[in-house]
């Protein structure tokens, strides 16, 4: 399938990187370090800038290392990303291997309000934000993100504001929400209403005191007890509304987000860096390319393999940094539903090489909130009954797939990874910093996962 170039990178968050890449070829293009470096961008529905496919296609490289951004990032954060991971390679791989650096850039959110490591100095991290009130970099962000919904945003943001004591005002907020997120109408999942997550469907008291018992447990600063002030249970008996629910309301904001950008990374990686991945190998007979994905970029870099022809060889390594998607995903059978496989079944056999699932415990961001965004609407384990179905594969690794080593990372380092095949290596030894609510979600530029990185591809010396 040849890739659509005629998309344009107009889309929010893109603005400006399509200018970028006419200046591959030289270190320091769009504040890169390293080099030969182009970008690839991509709008909501997957359709690349065609300038920026041309200048990938022209790096003179023998190994291209593609690394796609997360949720909650702009262009400007995702290039200091992609600068500091990508430092450390030069002095890596063997004198045979020329490298190419490929940043993937597509539409995505930050609430300006949640740390993020500085990776100009990894030690350095934002504050987190106290209180629930939205800042107008956020309302800006959420106004590109859902165009056309300025009124139902700025009842938002004023109900985040004020922390209104009665129920109606909290039914008002979920209802809202829940349609920016398009929750239960086919258009935030791509499984109808059976996928519906629970904190959309579900009582809003009920959600909004999980997800601010969620914020509270990552070690976010919480103000009220939800708890201790809701003599109301989860019902609306008594009128009331504790004023610390609403850091529960803000969280089921954010999580509106991330229903919506879960989807979108696999858009945009089914349709847009797969085939674009399939005509640039046209284009380069010979090419290796190596995939790096975060948080939802993995799950971006993952479903770009469904648009990889079986044997087609090209895609020597894909690496999973804080993967935020099932850890499932590659399993033939799910473990709770035996007749079905998971979003991603076998596709780890069209890479010719390792699936590397590289994880940490200390990810609160997929520790807590993922499962609490995951699990969906009548589930009888119900909203704060966490289990493993909803699992996510940077918290925890690759499950259900037969034979998957497990790896320390100092014996990935020591002995390499496997070949071929899925491969998870734990690696909170050293992703392990971070604020809350994500924890250590973003804690990747190190250089022992470039040298993961290297192994996987066999680029080292």
């Amino acid at each position: 399938m040849a890739a659509r170039t005629g998309g344009t990178a107009g889309a929010a968050g893109t603005a400006g990187a399509a200018g970028t890449a006419g200046a591959a070829g030289t270190a320091g293009a769009a504040g890169i370090g390293v080099g030969p470096y182009a970008e690839l961008t991509f709008d909501a529905e997957g359709d690349p800038d065609g300038a920026a496919l041309r200048a990938v296609a022209a790096l003179e490289a023998t190994d291209l290392l593609v690394f796609a951004h997360g949720w909650n990032s702009e262009r400007s954060t995702s290039t200091r990303l992609y600068d500091r991971f990508f430092a450390p390679f030069p002095g890596l791989v063997g004198p045979g291997v020329r490298l190419g650096y490929v940043g993937v850039v597509w539409p995505s959110i930050r609430f300006s309000d949640e740390p993020i490591p500085d990776f100009d100095s990894p030690a350095a991290l934002t504050e987190p934000g106290d209180g629930t009130a939205l800042d107008p970099a956020t309302r800006e962000a959420l106004g590109a993100f859902w165009p056309g919904r300025g009124a139902e945003l700025d009842r938002v943001a004023e109900l985040l504001q004020e922390r209104p004591g009665s129920a109606e005002a909290l039914t008002e907020f979920g209802t809202l929400v829940r349609e920016l997120a398009g929750a239960g109408d086919g258009s935030g999942s791509g499984n109808g209403s059976r996928e519906v997550p629970a904190i959309f469907a579900e009582d809003v008291r009920t959600v909004c005191r999980a997800l601010a018992d969620g914020f509270a447990a990552a070690g976010g600063p919480t103000g009220e007890d939800p708890a201790a002030e809701d003599p109301a249970g989860p019902g609306f008996a008594l009128g009331d509304v504790p004023r610390g629910l609403w850091r529960g309301a803000k969280e089921l904001l954010r999580q509106a987000t991330y229903y919506q950008m879960k989807k979108r990374a696999g858009v945009v990686g089914e349709r847009g860096l797969g085939p674009v991945l399939a005509e640039l190998a046209g284009r380069r007979p010979g090419l290796r390319v190596h995939l790096i994905g975060h948080s939802f970029g993995a799950r971006l870099v993952s479903f770009a393999l469904r648009a990889v022809p079986d044997g087609a060889g090209y895609v020597k390594s894909v690496t999973l940094l804080q993967g935020a998607f099932s850890h499932y995903a590659f399993t033939d059978r799910l473990p709770h539903d035996r007749d079905r496989g998971g979003a991603l079944c076998g596709l780890q056999h069209r890479v010719d090489g390792p699936v590397v699932a590289c994880h940490s415990a200390h990810d609160a961001a997929l520790g807590v909130f993922y499962p609490l965004a995951s699990r969906t609407a009548g589930d009888s384990a119900g909203l704060l009954g966490f289990d493993e179905r909803w699992g996510a594969v940077g918290y925890d690794g690759v499950r259900a797939v037969p034979d998957v080593p497990r790896l320390t990372l100092d014996q990935a380092l020591r002995d390499g990874v496997p070949a071929a095949g899925c491969v998870s290596v734990d690696t909170a030894s050293v992703v392990r910093r971070g604020g809350p609510p994500a924890g250590a979600h973003s804690d990747i530029c190190h250089p022992e996962l470039a040298r993961v990185v290297v192994s996987a591809g066999r680029m080292g010396r």
